[in-house]
């Protein structure tokens, strides 16, 4: 640790930022950085409540004439809400680490399935940034000074670094932050909606009989399937709204324990405040008879309309509820943020991207994945000059292509389950609905929004998955080369391999020279990295110490348990190594820790085997490829160089030892 006044100036800049270091060791860890139901749902929910913005607007729009078919489309779509947000529940129950669209339909489907879903789902949660952003700008200039509007898009992109840095500090961190923001559009909302709906509750009768002429009208004019088909049209433009149930089940680590439970109570909360807007603005459209004004939103109209008998208190009360709907289109934007990284983590975890996806900051977050989420919506943001309309047609796309396939694995399990579960038909019932639905809309919003712009989507999507192959071939690659020294060390037995002579025992003398090896787990590089010591450095050391950090990342990162189990995992490996030479007559001793960075847990322990053992010299392995290439410098971490030159930095010897393969 510094002290105060020599903390180095990036590092104080960095702390004021984003905050502390976190400790992984920490008491209560996990309670502080995780999440209860409510401000689960604000940090996921806000996705699919911002959709209020313009979901309903497109869907009453989207029926021209026919508005009272908007019953039907409200219905539909409150319907659909509870048959997903029902069979992700179901889905959470039996994956309670974690069912996301990439997990889900990895496990159940196939490792490709999932990784299809996976950059579907990346690309969708980089334009919910996007979208979010800019609709919230727009919504946020909309009442400023007509000459302010050109710097709208430099608002919206300074809105994508804010909440990037704000996530840099944490989940729950900017979660809090944004709460107050959340509440007041709950609250000013449900007053409207209800006041419309109790205001007009003896006009309900009415309101059918003009449903039932609406639907004869519309059959005499397009015929039953021209009238389903506009209805169908309809229902699947407010597809947005629910886009973020599946990002409950996908951020499941931030969430409170008992994370099943917390899960389920979270997507309980989201299905009834979204099926209440979903239905409540459409109906409130219908009552106040809400026509399309230029240069304002379908909302807007309504809600100046609901408060204009409210006096002077009703222009503060509108401009409350307009300007936190404008507020919570940013807070949308932490779906993105959270689910988009979790993503990136599991899938780098699976070698489908850089292994570095999966690493954790020192404020336990996935701050490269993070990074790339902030970056990608700031370029779709330029790229698209932030037009709302324009990014509405790219978006909801990719969602719907991980719930055809999460809800197909789902059905698929519960088929191979049917002897062991015994209401699989209830369930498999569920997940068949939401399959049905959910492929439904794809199939429609790929055939309404392709010819606008929906191509774009899954141009940038196939690009995407072509990446992912690409990187996966190269660990692929990898694996192969490295596995031929544990082959080669299974074939000839780890110990007689090196011919370590079988000496006596001499006296343990600490002052003696002494050998540290850096290993990563009991394997052929670690192996052949002391067989190259042995072989070069023949009778110099009388003491070998092995040091191993057993590494924290996104995919053992759930509890102390876990970061127990792991601790024990890696001294088990590492002591392997020191019982192979205490039996042949040398001094031996591990050294073991867990930490987010391996460098710097290294740096913390070296000081420790130094004064230990005086004259020790560390040694590290590092893998030759056949061709260094940009994708190998690209795709490996290269840790040991990392090491060395921290050491170099403390006056100690570091000695590299290739290993070609």
């Amino acid at each position: 640790m510094y002290p105060d006044s020599k903390i180095p100036l990036i590092k104080r800049v960095k702390t004021l930022v984003i905050g502390r270091d976190r400790n992984i060791h920490e008491t209560g860890l996990f309670h502080k950085i995780t999440l209860i139901a409510f401000f689960a749902w604000v940090g996921l929910g806000a996705d699919g409540l911002s959709s209020s913005a313009y979901g309903p607007e497109e869907a009453f729009l989207a029926l021209g004439q026919h508005i009272f078919l908007g019953i039907f489309v409200a219905l539909a779509s409150a319907f659909t809400i509870f048959v997903i947000s029902n069979s992700y529940s179901q889905i959470v129950e039996v994956f309670p680490n974690g069912g996301g669209g990439y997990l889900v339909a990895s496990k159940l489907l196939s490792p490709t399935f999932g990784m299809i879903s996976g950059c579907a789902l990346i690309i969708d949660y980089v334009l919910t940034i996007t979208i979010s952003i800019a609709a919230g700008a727009a919504a946020i200039f909309s009442f400023l000074p007509e000459e302010w509007l050109p710097y709208t898009l430099l608002f919206a992109l300074f809105g994508v670094l804010f909440l990037m840095m704000l996530n840099l500090r944490g989940v729950r961190e900017s979660v809090l932050f944004l709460a107050p923001v959340f509440l007041i559009f709950i609250i000013t909302h449900i007053i409207i909606i209800a006041y419309a709906l109790i205001v007009h509750f003896s006009d309900f009768p009415s309101l059918v009989g003009s449903a039932k002429g609406d639907i004869g009208s519309a059959y005499v004019e397009l015929g039953i399937l021209g009238m389903f088909f506009l209805v169908m049209k309809a229902y699947s433009f407010g597809a947005g709204t629910y886009t973020g149930i599946e990002a409950v089940s996908n951020g499941l680590s931030i969430l409170r324990e008992p994370r099943v439970k917390t899960a389920k109570r979270t997507m309980l909360y989201m299905a009834y405040s979204l099926a209440f807007m979903a239905v409540g603005l459409m109906i409130a459209y219908l009552f106040y008879n809400v026509e399309h004004v230029p240069g304002k939103t379908l909302n807007a109209v309504l809600y100046s309309t609901v408060t204009e008998s409210w006096g002077s208190a009703g222009y503060i009360f509108l401009l409350v509820a307009l300007i936190s709907e404008a507020a919570l289109l940013f807070i949308a934007a932490q779906a993105g943020f959270i689910g988009g990284p979790r993503v990136l983590a599991d899938m780098a975890l699976g070698r489908w991207f850089p292994t570095r996806f999966a690493n954790l900051s020192d404020r336990l977050v996935t701050q490269n994945g993070i990074l790339i989420m902030g970056i990608s919506a700031g370029i779709m943001m330029a790229l698209t000059r932030g037009s709302v309309k324009f990014l509405v047609v790219l978006y909801s796309i990719n969602v719907f292509i991980t719930f055809v396939l999460s809800q197909l694995g789902m059905v698929k399990h519960w088929w191979n389950s049917r002897s062991t579960v015994a209401d699989w038909k209830r369930r498999m019932l569920v997940n068949g609905t939401g399959l049905g639905l959910c492929a439904f809309i794809l199939a429609s919003v790929i055939v309404f929004k392709f010819d606008e712009g929906g191509w774009i989507t899954l141009f940038v999507t196939g690009s995407l998955i072509f990446l992912a192959v690409m990187i996966k071939r190269h660990y692929n690659y990898t694996k192969r080369l490295t596995d031929k020294l544990d082959h080669i060390v299974q074939r000839r037995g780890s110990s007689s391999y090196y011919f370590i002579p079988r000496i006596d025992p001499e006296p343990f003398d600490a002052k003696a020279k002494t050998a540290v090896l850096l290993v990563n787990g009991f394997n052929g590089l670690g192996l052949h990295t002391l067989k190259n010591v042995l072989q070069n450095f023949s009778g110099v050391f009388k003491n070998f110490v092995f040091l191993e950090i057993g590494s924290v990342d996104a995919g053992n990162f759930r509890n102390s348990e876990e970061l127990q189990q792991l601790k024990s995992r890696t001294r088990m490996e590492v002591e392997r190594y020191a019982e192979i030479m205490k039996k042949n007559g040398y001094a031996a001793e591990v050294f073991v820790a867990v930490g987010i960075d391996i460098v710097d847990e290294v740096s913390k322990i070296a000081p420790k085997i130094m004064e230990r053992y005086p004259h020790a010299i560390f040694f590290g392995g590092q893998v030759v490829f056949p061709r260094d290439t940009m994708t190998t410098r690209l795709l490996h971490n290269y840790t040991v160089f990392a090491v060395q030159r921290r050491l170099y930095s403390r006056g100690i010897t570091v000695v590299l030892l290739p290993v070609v393969v």
